[in-house]
């Protein structure tokens, strides 16, 4: 007996990639429904992350900086799609300003 197995989407390249993978993460909140979830704890999980950030800084270990910065991101995109906003929304929002 064989069982179905989910397939990971194709990933685009550059700025289509991003935006896809901004969607796949938010879908994947949503199907745990962690775009419901209370938003101060989402915010403890940004913390979290940043503390991995720091830590392979740190080390000095470049494959885990890069998982940490992902996390990071992924955290973020959370935050916001709890808040009712988008990451390109915040990202606007802070380009406008610097």
């Amino acid at each position: 007996m064989t069982t179905a197995t989910a397939e990971k989407p194709i990933i685009l390249k550059g700025d289509d990639k991003v935006n896809r993978l901004v969607k796949l993460v938010e879908k994947w909140s949503k199907d745990k429904d962690l775009d419901k979830a209370e938003s101060s704890k989402q915010f403890l999980k940004v913390i979290e992350e940043i503390g991995e950030v720091a830590d392979a800084l740190a080390k000095n270990k470049p494959e885990e900086l890069k998982d940490g910065i992902g996390d990071t991101v992924v955290t973020l995109i959370i935050l916001a799609q709890q808040n009712n906003l988008t990451l390109e929304e915040c990202l606007e929002t802070a380009y406008s300003e610097i």
